[in-house]
């Protein structure tokens, strides 16, 4: 598969990226999107048809609600790495740009 170097800014959107489909009909996320997002091989990924376009996204994790100490918290159906300093500030970072 190759990728072409083409990159987009529209409102919106921080950067898009022209790559190809193999015969398999698979595409490649660019590194920088898969980092920032948290995906590695063999995660998942929602994808759907949108208005003409396909749409992909990272899906929610599945989360079932457990009283605790007579407070009710959230746990995930998965193991979660740990939530670090730095990963607040990233996000924090990010969502007020």
């Amino acid at each position: 598969m190759t990728a072409g170097r083409s990159i987009v800014f529209l409102p919106g959107i921080l950067a898009g990226m022209r790559t190809t489909i193999d015969t398999a009909g698979r595409i490649v996320i660019p590194k920088a999107f898969r980092d920032q997002l948290g995906l590695a091989g063999g995660g998942e990924v929602e994808v759907q048809l949108c208005n003409g376009s396909v749409e992909i996204s990272v899906p929610a994790t599945p989360m079932r609600l457990e009283e605790r100490d007579g407070v009710v918290v959230a746990v995930a159906d998965r193991p979660m790495p740990p939530l670090t300093q730095d990963i607040v500030r990233e996000t924090l970072e990010r969502i007020r740009r």
